[in-house]
């Protein structure tokens, strides 16, 4: 069964290469470009895993991870930071709001890959 993943970016580029490198490794794709559009996703489908930027309009990633954390279906998703952010006070936040992973961008496809059949069930 194809797993599915949700990317949440307000790149469009970001978003491309993510659909690309994804669909390379064999998921399924669905995207936002906002922590709301993410949430909204959410809702309508489930996913495997979860790959969230942090700086975005209308709602950041924390917020994001925050909001999907409260609701039963999304507690154990794993969700993936993938930010230029890279400060130890950002990781701590990210973690403590229920963040699996962080990977800082640009992203490495073969390592990105990697990391979600790792944190995929």
């Amino acid at each position: 069964m194809t797993k599915r993943v949700l990317t949440v970016d307000d790149s469009k580029t970001m978003l491309q290469m993510l659909q690309f490198a994804l669909k390379q490794g064999g998921f399924e794709v669905i995207q936002g470009e906002n922590g709301q559009e993410g949430l909204d996703l959410l809702e309508a489908n489930t996913v495997d895993v979860i790959i969230t930027d942090i700086n975005m309009p209308v709602m950041d990633g924390i917020t994001f991870i925050k909001e999907l954390r409260k609701k039963p279906k999304n507690k154990a998703t794993p969700v993936l930071i993938l930010t230029t952010e890279s400060s130890q006070s950002k990781k701590e936040e990210g973690r403590s709001a229920g963040a699996t992973g962080w990977i800082v961008k640009p992203f490495d496809p073969g390592k990105l890959l990697e990391v979600i059949r790792k944190v995929s069930p």
